[in-house]
């Protein structure tokens, strides 16, 4: 089945696809809607992804203005949810002086021929007063994850690439300098120890051939018959929800097993080309 033409990759799909090519066909091709799990307990995971979501909704209602005290309350229901909040007021991370965009939506093209679209919805981009371009992502993971993990995530690559490429709207239309660009992980739980990757020329050069390169990849299988390769690596099996139609086993991993995987639901982006900021080629 050909990619369809208003088909828009994101850090997930391709991290879908980087993790196991079949998951992706599944997932995004197919539209297969499988009846598992993800991890183990079901109650418990689900609600440490829902206690995520409001713990996003907090800091993103917080950046628009509504008023503190108000959003406290909001999560004083959950001592959890009410510890990060507070760990999160009490660091500050979103303080830095300059103009800040919570919740920023932007989209690039991508290919050979610039054919697709690369989307990711930021949770937020700060333009410094001192030059700097600072995309901050809020994480609510149970583990710290090493920085050489963070380093191989699609995320770390994609942000601060699509930053670059697509942010001359955010900045008044002048380009930003790639080596001025900083993405910044702060974890709720480990309110201490946020993880910065700078960027650079010579880094935004290496994941523009990558992502184009995976991009003609996955276009060149959507362009073929029959099933997609499983991945080599069955530790992404454990917590896929392909498992079982795979033939990878049929039990769910454990959350307390589970290494630095994040199991927040990937959120769709709201597509509204006239509103979003690109670059064209």
């Amino acid at each position: 089945m050909p990619l369809p033409p208003d088909f828009h990759f994101s850090q997930g799909s391709l991290q879908d696809f980087v993790d196991c090519p079949r998951r992706f066909q599944l997932r995004y091709l197919d539209g297969i809607a499988w009846p598992a799990v993800q991890a183990e307990p079901i109650l418990e995971n689900e609600r440490h992804m829902q206690q995520g979501e409001l713990f996003h909704l907090l800091a993103q209602q917080y950046l628009v203005g509504v008023p503190v005290a108000r959003l406290t309350a909001m999560a004083q229901g959950d001592p959890d949810l009410a510890a990060w909040w507070q760990a999160f007021l009490a660091s500050a991370p979103a303080e830095l002086p300059g103009q800040r965009f919570p919740e920023v939506t932007l989209s690039a093209p991508l290919g050979v021929s610039g054919e697709r679209r690369l989307v990711a919805k930021f949770d937020l981009v700060i333009l410094a007063t001192d030059g700097r371009a600072v995309i901050f992502d809020w994480k609510s993971s149970r583990h710290r994850p090493p920085r050489r993990w963070l380093a191989g995530r699609l995320q770390t690559r994609v942000y601060p690439w699509l930053l670059l490429h697509a942010g001359l709207d955010l900045n008044a239309g002048q380009p930003l300098a790639v080596d001025r660009i900083e993405m910044i992980y702060w974890f709720a739980g480990f309110p201490d120890r946020p993880e910065r990757f700078a960027y650079s020329g010579s880094q935004a050069a290496e994941d523009g051939g990558y992502l184009n390169a995976l991009v003609e990849q996955i276009a060149l299988l959507a362009d073929g018959e029959g099933v997609w390769p499983l991945t080599p690596d069955e530790t992404h099996c454990r917590y896929c929800v392909y498992r079982s139609l795979c033939e990878r086993g049929v039990e769910a991993g454990r959350l307390d097993e589970a290494d630095y995987r994040d199991f927040e639901p990937e959120v769709e982006v709201d597509l509204d080309f006239e509103q979003i900021a690109e670059v064209e080629y």
